[in-house]
């Protein structure tokens, strides 16, 4: 209202000089002020009247435009759905508007095509560079090279990474959600990475692994393979461990990785999930920085929730939460 009053407040000063002014000539050529009076107040309540309603039909109008962007869901089409208004004051703000809003969707259309391109041109780098690197795992499986084997499969990792960060943002496009046994999934993260495990002599402990979860399989493999290295990359312990384990909640199954590697500092525990954090003690040239932070998104693309606890210089342990809608016990 005050703002308003702030907007109209030209047209009242001149109403009410006219009305005054009005006042005062009836008054000199003789009219009694018993009958100017009445004139006066019914002036000024037509006035008060004009600008209530006037008010009433504006806010009216503000809330309706209000509650149109607040429940559209591409905000950028708002013009579409408003009316054109009359006053040629806000019909010239409409105009930019509409001006504003077909620039921002064309820019976006630009943006989308650009993103596709670049979407298809990673998954074609990423499908033809992974045949040479193949065939490179299989000479140097064959002619024993054990830690040159390794070096290859650390490349493979991180093309794979490349692969999955681009298809991240529409994860929805490229998964498909059945149900699945956790143990079958933990077999196959093993059998990955069991190179890694023999060389660099990693016990691997799983316990009550048998139980079903409503998931994408592929999707959720990588995950796990993210933390997986992560634990291997930081084991600095003679006896080196990794458990992973199945905790059954009322309303939820937890799966948890745990290790006994160098863990990570309690001020850096706010952070792993950041995009290119490395931490604040490990030596920048052996991490990304993205494993982490590509798992915390596809988790929660897919519904599921990640978290991490760590102690410094004594272990990790992550924890992937399924809701108990996603999964059954097996026979």
């Amino acid at each position: 209202m005050i703002q308003y009053i702030e907007e109209k407040i030209w047209l009242i000063v001149f109403y009410i000089l006219f009305v005054f002014l009005q006042f005062i000539f009836n008054f000199l050529v003789g009219l009694k002020i018993s009958l100017l009076l009445p004139l006066f107040l019914l002036s000024l309540l037509l006035l008060f009247l004009y600008l209530f309603f006037d008010y009433w039909r504006i806010n009216k109008r503000s809330k309706e435009i209000k509650f149109l962007v607040d429940n559209l869901e591409e905000k950028y089409l708002i013009c579409e759905v408003i009316k054109k208004p009359k006053q040629i004051e806000n019909e010239a703000y409409f105009y930019a508007l509409k001006k504003a809003t077909k620039a921002m969707n064309d820019k976006i259309s630009l943006l989308e095509r650009k993103y596709k391109d670049y979407e298809e041109y990673i998954e074609c780098f990423v499908h033809e560079v992974k045949t040479p690197l193949a065939a490179l795992s299989l000479f140097l499986d064959n002619h024993n090279e054990v830690e040159l084997h390794q070096e290859v499969k650390k490349i493979d990792n991180l093309v794979e990474q490349v692969l999955f960060y681009a298809r991240s943002e529409n994860p929805e496009k490229d998964y498909f959600i059945k149900s699945i046994e956790l143990s079958e999934i933990i077999h196959q993260v093993i059998m990955q990475n069991k190179d890694y495990f023999l060389l660099n002599k990693i016990s691997i402990t799983t316990n009550d692994l048998d139980v079903l979860v409503a998931t994408d399989e592929k999707w959720l493999i990588f995950v796990i393979n993210q933390i997986i290295n992560n634990s291997i990359k930081y084991m600095d312990k003679k006896e080196k461990k990794i458990t992973i384990q199945v905790i059954k909640e009322n309303n939820r199954i937890l799966l948890e990785i745990i290790d006994n590697g160098i863990g990570i500092k309690e001020s850096d525990l706010s952070r792993v999930f950041e995009k290119g954090f490395t931490g604040s003690d490990r030596l920048k040239s052996r991490s990304t920085g993205m494993g982490l932070y590509l798992a915390s998104k596809i988790c929660k693309k897919l519904g599921l929730n990640i978290t991490i606890a760590s102690k410094y210089q004594e272990g990790t342990k992550v924890v992937i939460a399924f809701p108990k809608s996603t999964f059954n016990k097996m026979d």
